[in-house]
């Protein structure tokens, strides 16, 4: 085993080892080869550790091991795609309460990252903090102007500790691949490179605050929800200072019922922002738990903390859009061409076997009555689904099942009886439908009408190379027959845009021409007389609707 970097922190590597052999996982350490690198290991298990499942196993051993590991396996419980379903039920009760740290240890790190006393930043700067988690914890403090404050305050030595923590995984995550036949099939180096920078994000309080205010931009356009200001003055990699907003909880359901606060209007108003932030701005709350937001006095609500934070980008908005609505409309090709487009689907997967399970999942679904659907259950099948078939989702995916499911199960608890789907779906045809916007379809051909050029361009010399190659007898194709249908729609694909491409070269000649023409020729020639932008404007919609007809009825043959 490499251990050049392991030198450095063999207590650390003995104290993973040695919780993974307590927790019954000491074939793993065997099977990589610990006990000849790290001695001293032992295998004392816990008792009865193998009448618990795998998943409370992973749970217990990852509490032992403190916050790094427990943060790994919360950002592991929103990967569906990549972990199983029955761990997943055991990380998400992963608590992130710790012990809060010494008052002392807060005040030394807020004097070195503003680089002032504690007495010359704030009027008050309490020793109890208000909530305490494994990276930080939040102090409510007054500035010496006397605002009040919310003041994030990192662990001391935590940066130390997780990078110590994360060269090891990164390393154990290559023994593991180059030894274990399971460790290469899903990629266990991906996926803790992927939760690695997930986990160091986290850290960055400056960062943070950056994304509160793309937020608090988006917030600005909306009526019925605040962001708190970030207070820059105050804030850097470790320490974040922001305004402090006082409001009700929803955890808190005894000051809701106390206020008489309408629950059902506040679950749809929830709601509403939540998918509105997905599907409309593509910046959405990657935990909108009951923790992080508040319910303020003029009814608005209060977004906190920022640290976890989905986007989309609008073709993934426009995939998940296709999905709500082939979900909605029991389309399992539709579904399939969703799952398709939003992850990377291996040359090896069964699509025989794939369609089977997308009919399964859809049949869950079969006449079940709107408001019984839940977006976030059927988002999470999706990605059991890409599991079953090591199908790899983006992490922007994920986050968004991850959001949706916490939404979710705020909004039951609210009102029962109110679909997130429903609410979701005007949504999605909207963003669907502008896919079909003639001004958007014109603004994308021009945008693409260098590409479409230059492949027009390259299409002779292409179609020559290919014919010298076919009369040498060199072609081969190799298409077995679960992917003739892929092979087929990617030739149907190229076909089309090598139409497109020839339809837009001619048509670009034909304008080129004419305004070369008008310009050469005399100013009293009948081609001044032209409405020479019109006419292309005519031929132009006529090129489109000759080519769209061509391809629609190349379709139905």
């Amino acid at each position: 085993m490499n251990v050049s970097k392991g030198f450095r922190h063999l207590h650390r590597y003995r104290e993973i080892a040695v919780a993974l052999a307590r927790n019954g996982f000491g074939y793993v350490v065997s099977e990589m080869g610990f006990p000849e690198a790290i001695p001293f290991i032992g295998n004392k298990e816990r008792k009865d550790i193998h009448k618990k499942t795998i998943g409370e196993r992973i749970r217990l051993m990852l509490e032992e091991l403190g916050p790094t590991f427990v943060k790994l396996g919360q950002i592991a419980s929103t990967r569906p795609d990549l972990v199983p379903a029955s761990i997943i039920s055991e990380l998400v009760q992963l608590q992130d309460q710790v012990p809060p740290f010494s008052y002392a240890d807060a005040v030394r790190i807020v004097e070195e990252e503003l680089g002032a006393g504690l007495g010359d930043l704030f009027m008050v700067f309490p020793e109890t903090p208000i909530a305490a988690a494994s990276i930080g914890q939040v102090y409510h403090a007054v500035l010496k102007d006397g605002t009040p404050a919310a003041v994030k305050v990192q662990r001391p030595n935590i940066q130390r500790i997780v990078d110590t923590d994360l060269d090891i995984l990164a390393e154990f995550a290559r023994v593991a691949e180059s030894r274990l036949e399971w460790a290469r099939n899903y990629r266990v180096r991906d996926m803790v490179e992927e939760i690695s920078k997930a986990i160091r994000a986290e850290l960055d309080y400056a960062a943070e605050a950056r994304q509160a205010e793309k937020f608090q931009l988006q917030s600005r356009q909306l009526k019925d929800v605040l962001v708190p200001d970030i207070y820059w003055d105050y804030t850097t990699r470790r320490v974040m200072t922001m305004q402090y907003m006082e409001g009700i909880s929803l955890s808190d359901r005894t000051r809701l019922d106390r206020e008489q606060i309408d629950k059902k209007a506040l679950a749809r108003q929830l709601t509403d922002l939540i998918i509105h932030q997905i599907l409309i701005e593509g910046l959405f709350h990657g935990d909108p738990h009951p923790g992080n937001i508040l319910v303020l006095p003029d009814g608005k609500l209060a977004l906190l903390d920022f640290g976890s934070v989905g986007k989309l980008s609008q073709d993934m908005r426009k995939q998940f859009a296709f999905f709500v609505i082939s979900l909605r409309n029991q389309s399992t090709s539709g579904i399939i061409r969703a799952i398709s487009s939003m992850g990377i689907i291996p040359d090896e997967v069964d699509m025989i076997l794939l369609r089977a399970d997308v009919d399964d999942m859809r049949e869950k679904y079969y006449a079940t009555p709107l408001s019984r659907i839940r977006l976030g259950e059927a988002v999470n099948d999706l990605f059991t689904l890409a599991f079953r078939h090591r199908i790899r989702i983006p992490s922007e995916m994920t986050m968004l099942g991850k959001s949706l499911l916490t939404l979710e199960g705020v909004v039951v608890s609210l009102d029962p009886d109110l679909s997130v789907l429903e609410v979701a779906e005007p949504y999605g045809r909207k963003l669907f439908m502008e896919r079909y916007d003639p001004r958007k379809l014109y603004k994308k051909a021009i945008e693409d009408l260098p590409e479409f050029l230059e492949a027009a361009s390259e299409f002779p010399s292409s179609m020559r190379s290919m014919l010298a190659t076919i009369r040498k007898g060199k072609l081969r194709f190799e298409a077995g027959i679960p992917e003739l249908g892929v092979f087929l729609r990617s030739m149907d694909k190229l076909t089309d845009k090598l139409a497109f491409s020839l339809v837009l070269l001619s048509f670009s000649l034909l304008v080129v021409g004419l305004i070369i023409g008008a310009s050469l020729a005399p100013q009293d020639s009948v081609l001044w007389n032209l409405p020479i932008l019109e006419i292309s404007f005519v031929i132009a919609a006529l090129l489109l609707l000759w080519l769209v007809i061509s391809l629609w009825r190349s379709r139905k043959l």
